[in-house]
């Protein structure tokens, strides 16, 4: 392939971005595939540690030294007869201007330029596509919605797309430890160039995630993954609901998004999808259905099948009554009122659900909860779901922040933030109103109800199998500190918490069973 290093890419107000261009050797016309990267396009990504299982697949083709960090690799795609567009936002690596790390949403006006650039190009067939994972993904939505004429297809691999409510503040509870210093997270900027002196960069976007999601029309393959629930996966399957393209696919999987993404499979898929909309040359993508749905039952086995929609069609919601007395749940409302309590920095409440029948889990899950801040005002609730198989052994997943040591399943809601959006709510996805500032407190010992959302999963249970419900005023995702990146350590725990069920007290899990599967 041809490798050009720091192609210019004029935006609309004279300042030129610097991007990476891999092409193949001939001189025919080829669609592009374009990556925005928040990380350097020249960093390469090789996929170093073992335990994120990159290039451990056999028959594997290797990641070389040209994939930047979570990009399309190019030896791949050139030789497929595709383009590998990568760039440098404004004010990032070897592109002139500023950049706000607060404003992580603001660049979607220069990626719309860099698709038109794209599809004008003389070695361009017209056709441009995006792919990325992560940051890479994120940085697809909002220029979709702008719907620019040469952008033909979006590939967004497991991208956010509200930054507060998916990672940084979910459920209104601030992530301490990845997201502590969002400065420190900028690349070095070494600019290829200078920019001009007048510079008129896009302004801070402020259209909230539904509003700007509904206007995407583009096809988008789209792949959400299980583990990674801290980041990514609220987003991306609220993004696969929500967006309004007649052609979108969900590539749904419970492992490491960074070997996923680079693996075969995952590979083929995108080739079919890219070979359909930036080429024309093949319509198989037209007849696979629309989700792809993996569903776990270990950390290593798994079956796939394939459904038409996500939230899977006939999902057959389930409450599950929490009885604090037995520190179980069931199907029957418990007559008579419980509770139960747990010391806010160091415990956690514990109900289960043992199946007498196998069972799979495959969608979204809520926790409603009565519950009392003691000696508080407000108070931070973590919820973990875990599968426990017939002897009681905990079954751990994966997940690329806690390797191979992830439960079913988590939630964050802090308690001043319980106020829903009604508009945007549903049964088994309630959607807090505001994730920041100061919420609505209550008196200390008062009970108050509360919903919190659980992101989407799928686990099979065998007869004998149960999921364990864990309550605690400390993160428990994936037993931190040594497995796991986020911490939680903003929190406004004091004193004790106290649950409340049964009677006038209706706290429940829905689960989402599919009967017939």
């Amino acid at each position: 392939m041809d490798v050009d290093k720091n192609v210019p890419i004029p935006m609309r107000d004279g300042l030129e971005l610097a991007a990476n261009v891999y092409r193949p050797t001939h001189d025919r016309e080829v669609p592009i595939i374009m990556a925005f990267t928040g990380f350097g396009k020249d960093l390469p990504w090789n996929g170093t540690n073992p335990g994120w299982g990159i290039t451990t697949e056999p028959y594997q083709p290797t990641i070389t030294g040209t994939t930047s960090f979570e990009a399309p690799e190019p030896a791949f795609w050139t030789s497929h007869d595709y383009a590998v567009v990568v760039v440098d936002p404004r004010g990032e690596g070897r592109s002139p201007g500023e950049f706000d790390a607060d404003e992580m949403n603001l660049f979607a006006r220069d990626i719309y330029d860099a698709i038109e650039w794209g599809g004008e190009v003389d070695w361009s067939n017209g056709n441009v596509g995006m792919s990325g994972v992560s940051f890479l993904g994120f940085t697809q939505w909002r220029p979709a919605s702008m719907n620019p004429p040469h952008l033909k297809a979006i590939n967004p691999w497991e991208a956010f797309t509200d930054f507060h409510r998916d990672t940084k503040t979910p459920g209104g509870i601030p992530e301490t430890g990845f997201h502590a210093d969002d400065e420190g997270a900028d690349v070095p900027q070494d600019p290829a160039w200078k920019g001009p002196d007048e510079q008129d960069p896009p302004a801070p976007w402020d259209r909230e995630e539904d509003d700007f999601l509904s206007d995407i029309e583009v096809p988008a393959f789209i792949c959400g993954t299980w583990g990674d629930q801290g980041y990514h996966t609220r987003g991306t399957f609220r993004a696969f609901r929500k967006i309004a393209s007649e052609h979108k696919w969900l590539y749904t999987h419970g492992r490491q998004k960074w070997a996923e993404f680079y693996s075969s499979e995952a590979r083929t898929y995108r080739r079919m999808f890219f070979d359909h909309f930036l080429k024309g040359t093949d319509s198989r993508i037209l007849d696979t259905p629309r989700v792809r749905l993996e569903v776990r039952e270990t950390l290593n086995d798994y079956t796939v099948r394939y459904e038409d929609d996500f939230p899977v069609p006939d999902t057959e919601y389930r409450e599950f009554y929490l009885d604090a007395s037995e520190q179980t749940l069931s199907e029957t409302l418990p007559s008579d009122t419980a509770s139960t309590s747990y010391e806010s920095s160091s415990e956690q409440t514990l109900f289960d659900l043992r199946f007498d029948e196998e069972t799979e889990l495959t969608g979204y899950m809520r926790l409603k909860l009565w519950v009392s801040p003691e000696d508080a005002t407000d108070m931070d609730l973590f919820v973990t779901l875990r599968k426990l198989d017939s002897h009681g052994n905990e079954v751990y997943f994966d997940d690329c922040i806690a390797l191979s040591r992830w439960p079913v399943a988590v939630g964050w809601l802090r308690l001043s933030h319980r106020e829903l959006d009604e508009d945007k709510s549903t049964p088994w996805e309630p959607y807090p109103k505001h994730v920041l500032g100061e919420g609505d407190p209550v008196e200390p010992g008062d009970v108050v109800p509360c919903e919190i959302a659980i992101p989407p999963s799928s686990t099979l249970f065998r007869t004998g199998e149960t999921l364990r419900v864990s309550v605690s005023g400390l993160y428990q995702g994936g037993e931190r500190p040594e497995h796991d990146w986020l911490t939680y350590d903003d929190t406004v725990n004091e004193g004790n918490h106290t649950i409340y069920t049964g009677g006038d007290y209706d706290s429940s899990l829905l689960v989402p069973h599919q009967p017939s599967r």
